[in-house]
């Protein structure tokens, strides 16, 4: 278990922990949550052991393996489905030692010490670890053309669920996970969640994502006041329970407040009569001794709304027979090539829509978003705009549009050149910019700071269509609760990408789905999508089988080329019985040397594929019971299937990699 006792700590001058005690058992799964500043990505620290308390301890056995996500990434020439499997660092440092035994002269001993690297490494599930990096990278929205590319060739964003597969990877007792939902598109955020559901060992997340936190948690820490309070249950759970403490705490104020007004009417009418004084003075001395009761101190609330827009144009936004898609440029003749992304789009936009925008990562989401805005061209078709249009536009990485050597007030100045700076002052004040924060640069501002500002900025401009494409980036979850409820009371027209599912569900009532290069409409709820989802990834699962497949003949050769090969006996005719006998039993040690490793290792193989062909066959006969299919084991038999998708896949890489040993055993002569 993890224990921390009486634990203080302080970073510079500002207290984060005050004798801190908590208790969190092996198998937990831990959602931290707290306000900005509050001390949950310093607990992480102490938990890695880069940080140390200033007082008191934290504890949790010293044989724990410990997986957390890296938070910077080399441009690495590596490909991606081998930067992933280094995070099986058991594995690794399994394969570097083989290498080395392989690399010295052959003997005996060096090929009984292969031999058990191989069986080291058939315990280690090494037959095995490209499907499982395979999975992880499919599930994270790589393609199988993307898991050979090198790490260097990646953006930012995706580097990070590089990382983010590296700590899955590892074979660990305790996973850190810090905002792992911040990079993912909405399918990789429902996968990793069934992923971290059936995860074995310790988990503590740290999220702003409430529904993510309520599908994968049944434990939240919350880090108030420099403590830790344990609450049992999920999210949700947790607001329940902190309400009725907050309620119940009210009610004792109050209650110690009616107490100690009643005493002290008692003191000041009495205290100067000799008949009560010693009454008087016994009350002097029990209000003394009441505890003064914490004053309740909830949550700050932050709230703001959208403006009523100027004007409400009837179609707002008219597209046809549109292909969206970018133009590039030719380096060496500067010529034009059209790459088409979401192609043929009929499309309009009434006043009052409130749509989702839902598909896969890479299906061009985004892509649609920038031509409706105008920051993309359409290659082919018409856009028509309604008179009157304004358009409030969120891009996903609209925080690293900001001057950060500028203030807010000068942002909102920027746009709004003819309004009196008190006005702005106060405008932004209502979005926590107080006092000398409107006027400082905002370099030093966190994600969600800046995140605020730029929605500020779009409230300012009274639109009367937004389009958001993943606002709930770097925000808490005060400030993602506040967006909800304004855009929830949006009288204008809505169009949103994001992977924050309470905001879509609060926010939108229809929902259009990019997919196969089209706009279609989606005629289902989340649920629904999640299902859509399971089969997108099933098929994937399935291509990948079948790629590992083919190439298997080129495969085998080649790693039979490689092969040591059995040496000539010189042709001595001459040579006497004895002499013979040795160099026979020589030649047969050889033999068996080079053998040896080899049928160790198939015996292993053999092992894990009679293991995976009875979970293949549990599978079959609880797919058999009809009662699977009843509505109430719906998630059940998603999963299983899933499950049973990686178990045929595991069997067929095994099955591969049998054959290829049985070819390297007669080779062995």
């Amino acid at each position: 278990m993890i224990r921390l006792q009486q634990v203080i700590l302080a970073r510079g001058t500002k207290p984060l922990f005050d004798s801190v005690d908590v208790t969190l058992n092996p198998g937990d799964k831990i959602g931290l949550i707290g306000s900005n500043g509050a001390g949950k990505s310093s607990l992480f620290a102490m938990l890695r052991g880069e940080l140390h308390p200033d007082q008191g301890s934290i504890e949790f056995p010293a044989k724990w393996q410990l997986a957390h996500v890296a938070q910077e990434t080399p441009p690495l020439q590596r490909s991606a489905i081998d930067y992933a499997i280094d995070g099986d660092v058991t594995l690794r440092k399994l394969e570097a030692q083989l290498a080395e035994l392989e690399a010295q002269p052959e003997s005996h001993d060096n090929g009984i010490a292969i031999g058990e690297v191989y069986g080291a490494l058939a315990d280690a599930d090494a037959y095995t670890v490209r499907s499982r990096g395979e999975q992880l990278l499919i599930g994270l929205g790589f393609t199988l053309e993307q898991m050979d590319q090198p790490v260097a060739s990646f953006s930012g964003g995706w580097r990070m669920r590089l990382n983010l597969a590296q700590a899955l990877m590892c074979k660990s007792d305790l996973l850190l996970l810090d905002e792992p939902t911040n990079h993912l598109d909405l399918d990789a955020i429902i996968w990793l969640e069934d992923w971290l559901k059936r995860y074995q060992g310790t988990l503590i997340i740290i999220s702003h994502d409430r529904d993510f936190l309520d599908g994968v948690v049944n434990v939240v820490v919350h880090i108030d006041e420099r403590k830790l309070k344990r609450y049992s249950g999920n999210y949700s759970a947790f607001e329940r329970q902190r309400a009725a403490q907050l309620i119940l705490a009210q009610s004792s104020i109050e209650k110690q407040n009616r107490k100690r007004a009643h005493l002290q009417s008692f003191i000041d009418r009495f205290a100067a009569k000799a008949s009560k004084a010693k009454q008087a003075q016994s009350r002097i001395k029990a209000l003394e001794k009441m505890e003064e009761l914490a004053p309740l101190r909830a949550a700050a609330e932050f709230s703001f709304e959208f403006r009523e827009p100027l004007s409400a144009p009837n179609p707002m936004l008219v597209m046809d027979e549109v292909d969206c898609g970018y133009r590039l440029e030719s380096e060496t003749d500067h010529s034009f090539t059209e790459k088409k992304i979401v192609g043929n789009v009929k499309f309009s936009l009434q006043i009052g829509q409130r749509i989702g925008l839902l598909g896969i990562n890479g299906a061009g989401k985004s892509t649609l978003i920038k031509t409706i805005v105008g920051d993309l061209p359409p290659l082919k078709g018409t856009i028509t705009t309604g008179k009157g249009l304004s358009i409030g536009y969120f891009a996903q990485h609209q925080v690293e549009m900001l001057r950060h050597d500028e203030s807010p007030l000068w942002h909102l100045a920027h746009i709004a050149p003819d309004v009196r700076e008190q006005e702005l002052r106060n405008f932004l004040g209502g979005f926590n910019f107080p006092g000398t924060m409107v006027t400082s640069p905002i370099a030093p501002f966190s994600g969600g700071e800046k995140a605020r500002l730029a929605l500020a900025m779009i409230v300012w401009q009274r639109p009367n269509l937004l389009l958001l494409d993943e606002p709930t980036n770097h925000l808490d979850l005060e400030t993602r609760e506040a967006l909800t409820e304004a855009l929830a009371q949006f009288e204008g027209t809505l169009v949103v990408v994001s992977h924050d599912r309470h905001l879509l569900r609060a926010t939108t009532d229809q929902f259009i789905i990019v997919a196969d290069g089209q706009l279609l409409p989606f005629d289902g709820d989340l649920d629904d999508y999640k299902d859509w989802l399971y089969k997108t990834k099933l098929e994937q699962v399935a291509q990948a089988a079948q790629s590992a497949a083919a190439n298997l003949p080129e495969k085998t050769k080649s790693k039979a080329a490689e092969l040591p090969q059995a040496k000539p006996v010189p042709n001595t005719p001459q040579l006497d019985d004895k002499e013979r006998k040795r160099r026979d039993a020589e030649e047969r040690q050889r033999i068996a040397a080079l053998r040896k490793p080899i049928e160790t290792r198939i015996k292993r193989l053999e092992e894990q594929m009679a293991k995976l062909n009875l979970k293949k066959d549990d599978y079959s006969k609880q797919l058999a019971d009809s009662d699977i299919y009843n509505d109430e084991n719906k998630d059940k038999l998603k999963n299983m299937l899933l499950d049973q998708a990686y178990v045929v896949k595991e069997l067929e890489q095994l099955e591969i990699e049998w054959l290829e040993q049985q070819e390297f055993l007669e080779a062995a002569v």
